[in-house]
């Protein structure tokens, strides 16, 4: 079945439904608001489940925790997730709802996640019966990788079973749904290097020890890292994003910073990529007689989608799209996400969902001209209603093999 008459087509979602996240994605896009200051949008997305009765709260400043109830009273809920926050990006799409404020943009797709999860909460408000209770949360701060940790704090996962999330993707057609076992997204550490050195005359070198000589050394050394001391069959980065040093052309610097990141699908490679990063540290300022001082700040772990929830994702995308649209990751993707906050307390799976406009070149995400296909909306709505129908039937046999276990 072609995308053409699996999706265009035969939307997902009634026309009335889809027109309506449309125009709410629009109005988000238009009205971006950084971590953490996404009060508009909360207002937003408040009005909007006050339509469909839908009871709520707020939570970690700026986020919000729905809640569905179910018919049986001991289940603990399916949580699903979207992030809600932009990025400090001047935007250049030429989009006629381009963002009105000046300087920030939602270049990562976050418009069109909290879109999705309000098409999906509209279906779900019409079920009827509904056993096991479905929690919404609208999290702020995904950026700033602190966002999932501070709605765990405001009780986004109590009495919960499981939590699913996604990312629209510019990588795979429309329609596509990746759910991938294993890791779909890297941990994301950040490094700090500060090096002291001697300054003076640049033409007199030798009286000198050179901070900029000493932070280039480390930059290339630090390359190797990665090409040599990995196994291939893991995939990793580091990356040194900045380098400061130098007040003059004629002055040889006595102080240099770098600071970089480090990403990795594997704990054990994570580990080794910050020991060894601190290592050649420490051996090139000795080499150089200079004083080299490194802080690492570990951020988020990696994403990794137990097999048994990615089972369960794939069971609800069938529902949705064709069979040839199912399907795992095929490169490695080393871009972080805080939704392994939720997975370090409860199981759960992260999909990823294939929007690449077409006829034109993709932009990444975090690009000032970032866009994606507006159908995709209509399928993630579609995906988290089937979802939520998948995921409270595996909760319900769970808890009758716990019943039968014990008696």
């Amino acid at each position: 079945m072609s995308i053409a008459t699996g999706i265009v087509e035969n939307q997902p979602l009634p026309d009335n439904l889809f027109t309506r996240i449309v125009d709410f994605r629009r109005d988000l896009h238009q009205h971006p608001e950084l971590s953490f200051q996404e009060h508009r949008t909360q207002d937003r997305i408040a009005a909007y489940l006050d339509s469909l009765g839908i009871a709520f709260r707020t939570a970690a400043r700026t986020g919000i925790i729905a809640d569905l109830p179910g018919s049986v009273s001991d289940a603990p809920c399916v949580v699903l997730r979207a992030d809600t926050d932009a990025l400090p990006i001047l935007e250049e799409t030429g989009l006629p709802f381009a963002s009105q404020n000046e300087g920030i943009m939602h270049a990562c797709g976050h418009d069109g996640h909290t879109s999705m999860l309000l098409g999906a909460a509209s279906l779900l408000s019409k079920d009827k019966d509904r056993k096991v209770p479905v929690r919404l949360i609208f999290q702020p701060a995904e950026e700033k990788a602190s966002g999932a940790k501070a709605m765990i704090a405001d009780g986004a996962l109590d009495n919960a079973a499981m939590v699913f999330g996604g990312h629209i993707d510019r990588h795979y057609p429309l329609g596509t749904i990746i759910a991938t076992d294993g890791p779909v997204n890297a941990s994301s550490d950040t490094f700090d290097i500060q090096i002291g050195g001697k300054g003076g005359h640049a033409a007199r070198p030798h009286e000198t020890v050179d901070a900029v000589v000493v932070g280039s050394l480390l930059v290339m050394s630090i390359q190797t890292i990665v090409s040599r001391e990995v196994n291939p069959a893991h995939p990793s980065v580091v990356t040194v994003g900045r380098f400061d040093a130098g007040t003059a052309s004629n002055v040889i610097s006595a102080q240099a910073h770098l600071s970089g990141t480090i990403r990795a699908q594997d704990y054990e490679v994570r580990i080794m990529l910050q020991d060894s990063i601190r290592r050649i540290s420490e051996s090139i300022g000795q080499l150089h007689a200079a004083d080299v001082e490194v802080e690492i700040r570990e951020g988020t772990s990696a994403v990794v989608n137990p097999p048994d929830m990615a089972a369960v994702c794939r069971e609800a995308a069938l529902k949705v799209v064709p069979e040839e649209f199912v399907h795992g990751l095929t490169t490695a993707n080393m871009g972080a996400e805080d939704f392994a906050d939720y997975m370090e307390v409860i199981p759960g799976c992260y999909v990823r969902f294939g929007s690449i406009l077409p006829e034109q070149t993709p932009h990444p995400a975090h690009s000032s001209k970032f866009d994606f296909d507006e159908r995709v909306l209509g399928v993630g709505a579609a995906y988290y209603h089937a979802l939520a129908g998948v995921a409270s039937e595996k909760i319900l046999a769970d808890m009758a093999n716990e019943t039968a276990e014990t008696t």
